[in-house]
């Protein structure tokens, strides 16, 4: 998300489901430093976002810890160690024999760890080769350790300076480009503290420092290093909150195992295992618990600016990993279903799940990511159902489904899903566009209802199927446009009827149909014609960018690549793509576009951003990032194991004994091995040969094998 609208952890979901103005409004006022004219008023100079595609930034939710390659602390932009959405040190800047290091290198060794490598010549070395080096580790937790190494021929002796100081400011804050001046620090023990209106910093020193200077804010260490050898500090960093109040989300506590299985990827592509491994890691940084539920872990939406539970993407995430299990899934889904609304509210409808709008680009609508999730919590838990869920667990989030469900039946103007947040008589009296995708999402969400409903002996399957029956037929008599290429569907339909001109990834949506019974698909909303111009379309260079799927096509008016929406490539849209065209049957498009998030994902060192530029590929230029991008993010890791995970072909039924295994019949990444899959709760492993050929080597004896 752009970081305008940047919110600390738990406030993404405690958010109102619409915004409080609309995402794709521009302000009135003329632009930011204008002279004031007649009746204009004077307008300030808006600060300037920071940007972060230059960033290293290191995770374990709720923690992160952002710097420059060269690893100091300066208090610009993201600089700093924060917990819970709060900047607990702003600058930590080091400096020996009064000289910063030259910087030599700066790098994440895991989503939580990064380690900067400095060097520092001795005053009157007459030889070039720096004699001390100075390593820096850090921990997205606040703890920093610096090492300094002698090489050189002779005794190492000046002082070492730790400049600290923070602000104690708000994540959203700081999004905005807001920066408050540092707080005053006092001495406190082996370090310093800083005291504000709601929350305290300290920073304590193992061993403890020489001298201490709370007014300039530093730890002085005077060194004396022999050739050879080598001296250390390890510094800790911690936030302390006023008594009184809700206790924030915690991360994965000691003892909680990861909740999915730690998979093994071979293929003669190394780039996938690559991707898969760092993209699981960056993954495992950002997740979350609440404080009296500490084993149900679900996933933050990303990190700087959506370091929080955001309900759609938390689901999309757990959804798109449940090959590695369903522990994530079933934590996801018991904590969304806590905050479901239970009963009516103004301007709400009962069984929604919080979400704001979302900005829908220069030509389409704004987004309702309440309705997504709500439409979505129903096929994560059919699915994960199918996966292995136990029926126990089921049946337990099975009257907050039905709740999603009752609310998906209030949401219909003409048929059609809109904005589930709307109430009915706004909705009637204020029409607003159709979405395509939106009607993807609900013909699935009707259907994988219906096979609950009926599975666990509750009323209204046939309704839901039949209801499933007609709004395909509505979709395909009203939403597909004729054109000189063939026709396609329109990305939405305007209040009056008329179809949406924007050629866009979210149609992507129209090949997820979901897990069915016997691991089949669930019908689309399009036929098998309409589905094939989809996917010809989907490779044209107007979406395809040779590193994946623009979210609009380059030939539109108002594309710009690096738009969040107007043309700029989102990887969980690229993943769900290359999925959905593999099971449709249009493997050599799927492979296509597989082939560009993996181009992408050698440059970006396997841990694919939120989102970069939508520009096409030269060869010889690498994507250019997006400078407001979320690295990591939830529903873009989650995105790249499945895309590899797709080729496959997995389809279990595990409440019909079922695992249908149909494999990408073109191996766009030749032979390919997956070990420590999880069906049914136990171990499954598959082998796919360069001719596309699968075997299963590990699976469940209880499980019946069906190949097609």
């Amino acid at each position: 998300m752009r970081p305008p609208q940047a919110m600390p952890a738990e406030s993404v979901v405690g958010a109102p489901p619409r915004a409080v103005g609309r995402p794709d409004q521009v302000p009135t006022a003329g632009p930011a430093g204008a002279p004031a004219g007649p009746g204009r008023p004077t307008v300030p100079p808006r600060p300037q976002p920071p940007a972060v595609h230059h960033a290293v930034i290191c995770v374990n939710a709720p923690a992160m810890a952002a710097s420059g390659p060269d690893g100091q602390l300066r208090g610009h932009g993201l600089h700093g160690f924060y917990r819970n959405g709060v900047r607990v040190l702003a600058r930590m800047e080091l400096r020996l024999g009064g000289m910063e290091p030259l910087p030599l290198q700066g790098t994440l060794t895991s989503t939580a760890q990064a380690r900067f490598l400095g060097a520092v010549r001795l005053p009157g070395d007459l030889d070039p080769d720096p004699a001390l080096t100075v390593e820096r580790l850090r921990h997205a937790d606040g703890v920093e350790t610096v090492v300094v190494r002698n090489t050189g021929p002779r005794l190492a002796r000046l002082p070492l300076e730790i400049a600290l100081g923070t602000d104690l400011g708000p994540v959203a804050e700081i999004a905005v480009g807001h920066r408050q001046p540092d707080l005053p620090g006092q001495v406190q023990s082996a370090g310093l503290r800083w005291t504000g209106p709601a929350h305290s910093a300290v920073v304590s020193a193992k061993p403890s420092p020489h001298a201490v200077l709370a007014g300039a804010g530093v730890l002085r260490w005077d060194l004396e290093v022999q050739p050879g050898a080598r001296w250390s500090v390890e510094l800790h960093t911690e936030l302390e909150s006023a008594a009184g109040g809700p206790r924030p989300p915690g991360g994965r506590g000691t003892g909680v195992p990861l909740p999915w299985s730690e998979p093994e990827v071979r293929s003669d592509d190394a780039r996938a295992a690559l991707l898969v491994s760092r993209s699981l890691d960056a993954l495992g940084g950002l997740l979350l618990a609440d404080p009296d539920r500490p084993t149900d872990l679900y996933p933050a939406s990303g990190a700087p600016w959506r370091f929080g539970l955001a309900p759609a993407d938390a689901l999309w995430a757990a959804r798109l990993t449940l090959p590695l299990g369903t522990r994530l899934a079933a934590g996801t889904l018991r904590a969304l279903a806590r905050r479901q609304l239970l009963a009516p509210a103004p301007g709400r409808t009962e069984g929604l799940l919080p979400g704001a709008l979302r900005h829908g680009g220069p030509e389409l609508p704004p987004t309702c990511t309440a309705t997504e999730a709500t439409l979505l919590f129903v096929t994560v838990l059919a699915e994960a159902w199918r996966w292995g869920l136990p029926p126990a667990e089921v049946a337990e989030l099975l009257p907050a489904a039905e709740r999603a469900l009752a609310a998906l039946r209030e949401g219909l103007v003409d048929g059609f899903v809109t904005d589930l947040s709307r109430p009915p008589e706004e909705r009637s009296a204020h029409p607003v566009a159709v979405r395509a995708e939106v009607q993807a999402q609900a013909h699935r969400a009707a259907l994988h209802g219906a096979e609950l409903l009926e599975a666990f002996g509750r009323p209204g399957a046939e309704d839901w199927r039949d209801w499933a029956a007609a709004l395909r037929g509505r979709f395909r008599e009203r939403f597909w446009v004729d054109d000189l290429s063939g026709g396609r569907p329109a990305a939405g339909l305007a209040p009056g009827g008329q179809p949406l001109p924007a050629v866009a990834s979210c149609l992507v949506h129209l090949l997820d149909t979901g897990l069915a019974v016997d691991g089949g698909r669930h019908e689309s909303l399009l036929d098998r014609e309409q589905t094939r111009l989809l996917a010809q379309r989907l490779v044209a260079p107007e979406l395809d960018s040779g590193w994946g799927l623009r979210t609009l096509s380059a030939k539109s008016p108002r594309f710009n690549p690096l738009g969040h929406r107007g043309g700029a490539v989102r990887v969980h849209e690229t993943a769900l793509a290359v999925a959905g065209l593999a099971g449709a049957g249009h493997e050599n498009e799927a492979g296509t576009l597989l082939e560009g998030l993996l181009a992408a994902s050698a440059h970006f060192e396997g841990r694919l951003p939120e989102m970069y530029s939508g520009e096409q590929h030269t060869p010889g230029c690498p994507p250019v990032p997006h400078p407001a991008a979320c690295r990591p993010a939830a529903v873009s890791a989650a995105g790249a194991v499945h895309a590899v995970f797709a080729l496959a072909g997995v389809r279990p039924d595990v409440p019909g004994r079922r695992v249908l295994v149909r494999p990408a019949s073109t191996a766009p990444l030749g032979e390919l091995e997956l070990t420590g899959l999880r069906v049914a709760g136990e171990p499954f492993s598959v082998r796919v040969s360069r001719i596309g050929v699968a075997m299963v080597e590990e699976a469940s004896a209880d499980l019946q094998l069906v190949a097609r």
